[in-house]
């Protein structure tokens, strides 16, 4: 589970622990024990960061105007077609 550094919290990363997920967050400057972290996977989190935003430029999507969940996942597949297309 890659989170960002505002939620690097102890309750937050046991949370993610109980469910199962292995936490990928750094820790901040000022903790006194700081912990490991996958930095090449943290560094992936800024990619889906921006993918969402693309998406969301899309205003039938960000607006949801669709009733029906399958017909709104549909868009989405088709915004996602037209990113990685253009």
């Amino acid at each position: 589970m890659v989170m960002d550094r505002a939620y690097e919290g102890d309750q937050t990363r046991r949370t993610a622990q109980i469910l199962k997920f292995s936490p990928v967050v750094p820790a901040k400057s000022n903790r006194v024990n700081p912990w490991e972290h996958d930095t090449v996977l943290y560094r992936r989190r800024n990619e889906i960061e921006r993918l969402f935003r693309l998406i969301q430029g899309f205003r039938r999507i960000f607006c949801r105007f669709e009733k029906l969940d399958a017909m709104y996942i549909g868009f989405i597949q088709l915004a996602l077609v037209y990113v990685s297309i253009k």
